[in-house]
C-alpha cells in the first residue's frame, strides 16, 4: 500500500514538472518574441538606396508607444486644465460661469422687479384715462383706532365719539388738494386754458375733473414742467395727452383736436401742448375736459387755478 501512495506522488510531481516545463518554454518563447530585434530599413523606392535603419524589438516598441500615449495624454490634459477649452467641457462648473450666473440671477430679479413696477406704473395711468377708481382702501375701521390707542398713556383715554371725529378728519384731508400740495412744492401752476367751467368737479358723480369751455384750436397749455407719458387717440375721450410732474402729480388734457406733444417729450410750464376740440364719443361739444391727480386721487382743479378770463 505504501509503494502505491509513493508511486502516485512521483507521477504527481513527474506531472507537476512536466506542467512548468511547458510554461518556462512559453516564457521563454514569449520573451524571445519581445527581445528579438527587426531591422526597419528605409530606401529610396527609385534607387533602392538605404537612407536609414533602426534596431527596434517588439518590447522596444511597446515602450516607446506607452511613452508617447503618456507624453500625448499629459499635453492634452495640459491644453484642457489651463486653457479656455475646458469651459466647453459638458458638466464643467467654473467660476466664471458661477459670476455669470449670479449676475443673471440679481438682473433677472431686478427686471422682474422693474416690470412689477411698470405694470403698477401702467394700471394707475390706465385708471386716470379711464376714471375708474375706487376709494375703499381708505377707510378707516375702528378696529385700527383701538389699536392705535392701546400705546396711549392712562391719563389719557380717548372716548369712541373722538376717534371717529379724528378718522373723519383724516378721511377728508387725504382727498383735500390744498392741504396735500400746497403745503409740498412753490412752483407756480399755469392754467391750462381759460373760459367758464360747464361742469364742475364732482367725486360723487365720478367727474373727477372741470369742463372748460373754450373755442376750437384755442392753445392748450402745460399747467408745470414734466415729461409726456401718454400721448394717444382714444375713442371715448379723443385725443388725450397727460403729463406727469413732481411729487406724484399728473394732468391730463382729453377732448383736444390737436397734439404737439409725443410721449417721452418734456415739457415747460406754459408750453402749448395741444389745441382745444370736440374729439371723442363722450364729448358734447368744444371744451377741455382737464383733470388733476395726486399720488393716485383726484384733486378738484379749482382749488388751484382760477379759470376766469377776467
Amino acid at each position: 500500500m505504501k509503494s502505491v501512495v509513493e508511486s502516485f506522488m512521483h507521477l504527481r510531481i513527474a506531472y507537476i514538472w512536466v506542467v512548468m516545463a511547458k510554461e518556462e518554454k512559453k516564457i521563454r518563447r514569449l520573451l524571445r518574441k519581445l527581445l528579438n530585434p527587426y531591422l526597419v530599413m528605409i530606401i529610396d523606392e527609385e534607387t533602392f538606396e538605404e537612407q536609414t535603419q533602426i534596431r527596434l524589438s517588439r518590447l522596444k516598441m511597446i515602450l516607446v508607444g506607452f511613452f508617447l500615449i503618456g507624453v500625448l495624454g499629459t499635453l492634452f490634459f495640459s491644453v484642457i486644465a489651463y486653457t479656455p477649452l475646458k469651459e466647453y467641457i459638458p458638466g464643467y462648473d467654473s467660476s466664471e460661469l458661477r459670476k455669470k450666473a449670479v449676475q443673471n440671477l440679481f438682473l433677472t430679479d431686478s427686471l422682474i422687479t422693474l416690470y412689477n413696477q411698470n405694470i403698477q406704473y401702467l394700471n394707475s395711468v390706465r385708471k386716470v384715462i379711464s376714471e375708474d377708481i375706487s376709494f375703499e382702501d381708505s377707510d378707516f375701521s375702528t378696529e385700527e383706532l383701538e389699536s392705535q390707542n392701546q400705546g396711549a398713556p392712562s391719563f389719557i383715554q380717548p372716548i369712541f365719539e373722538d376717534s371717529l371725529l379724528r378718522a373723519f378728519v383724516f378721511q377728508q384731508d387725504k382727498y383735500n388738494p390744498a392741504i396735500i400740495y400746497k403745503a409740498q412744492t412753490n412752483n407756480y401752476l399755469f392754467p391750462p386754458a381759460l373760459g367758464p367751467i360747464s361742469q364742475p368737479f364732482d367725486l360723487e358723480a365720478s367727474h373727477y375733473a372741470v369742463d372748460i369751455v373754450v373755442e376750437e384750436n384755442t392753445p392748450i397749455m402745460a399747467i408745470a414742467d414734466g415729461t409726456v407719458i401718454f400721448s394717444e387717440w382714444t375713442a371715448e375721450t379723443g385725443f388725450v395727452i397727460i403729463l406727469e410732474h413732481s411729487l406724484g402729480m399728473l394732468s391730463v388734457y382729453k377732448h383736444t383736436a390737436t397734439l404737439t406733444k409725443k410721449q417721452g417729450e418734456s415739457v415747460l410750464s406754459g408750453e402749448v401742448i395741444a389745441t382745444a376740440g370736440n374729439t371723442g364719443e363722450l364729448s358734447t361739444g368744444f371744451h377741455l375736459h382737464f383733470e388733476l391727480w395726486m399720488d393716485g386721487y383726484p384733486m378738484n382743479p379749482e382749488n388751484f387755478f382760477n379759470f376766469s378770463e377776467e
